[in-house]
C-alpha cells in the first residue's frame, strides 16, 4: 500500500507503516527527525498532485486551529486570516483524491467550522499513561480500536514548560498510536 504521512517530521507514523512492508513516505517543511530517505522536505501537495496514494494520514499544524491557541485571535493579538488559511489547508487535505484519509488534530475550530471528528482518542488507550485529547476525521477508514489501555492520566503535554522546541514535543505522535494506525489501517 502507498501511504503518505503529511505534516510529519518525526517519522513515527511513516516508520510504523514501513515496518509492516508498506511504501510509506512523510512530507513536512521540517527535516526528518530520523534523517530518513523516505521523507520529502516541502509541501505535501507536491506529492499529492504528482503521485497516487492509497492512504494519507495528515497532521496539519495546529497553531491556528487548536482551542489552546484561539485566545490569541479572539483577543486581537493574532490575525484571524491565519486561522482561515489553516482551515482552508485542512479542507484541501480532506478533499485530496485519496480513498482513505485520516486528519489528526487536537480539539479546535475544525470541529466547529468544518465538521465534528469521527473519533477522539487519548495516548492512555494505546500504552502511554498520558492524556492528550486527539481528534480524528476519517474518510474510508474505521475508528481505531484501543490496543493497550493503561493506568495513569498525566497531562504531561499540557504542562510542558515554554521553550523553543515545545511545539515539536507537543506535536510528536505517540508510538502506540502510530503503531495502531499502521496495524489497523493497513
Amino acid at each position: 500500500m502507498r501511504v503518505l504521512v503529511a505534516c510529519e517530521y518525526s517519522g513515527r507514523v511513516r516508520e510504523a507503516f514501513r515496518r509492516l512492508g508498506h511504501d510509506a513516505v512523510s512530507a513536512d517543511f521540517e527535516p526528518a527527525e530520523d534523517n530518513s530517505l523516505y521523507h520529502y522536505r516541502g509541501d505535501c501537495f507536491d506529492l499529492i498532485d504528482t503521485s497516487e496514494f492509497d492512504l494519507m494520514i495528515a497532521h496539519p499544524p495546529c497553531t491556528y486551529l487548536s482551542v489552546s491557541g484561539m485566545h490569541w485571535t479572539t483577543r486581537g493579538l493574532r490575525d484571524p486570516k491565519l486561522t482561515e488559511d489553516a482551515l482552508a489547508f485542512v479542507q484541501r487535505l480532506m478533499a485530496a483524491p485519496i480513498a482513505k484519509i485520516a486528519i489528526e488534530n487536537p480539539v479546535g475550530v475544525i470541529s466547529s467550522r468544518v465538521r465534528k471528528p469521527d473519533q477522539i482518542i487519548h495516548p492512555w488507550q494505546f500504552g502511554h499513561g498520558e492524556t492528550k485529547t486527539t481528534c480524528l476525521w476519517l474518510k474510508g477508514l474505521p475508528k481505531l480500536t484501543p490496543t493497550n489501555v493503561v493506568d495513569g492520566r498525566e497531562a504531561r503535554v499540557h504542562r510542558m514548560p515554554p521553550g523553543p522546541n515545545r511545539w515539536k514535543e507537543r506535536s510528536r505522535t505517540y508510538q502506540g498510536i502510530a503503531d495502531a494506525m499502521a496495524e489497523q489501517w493497513s
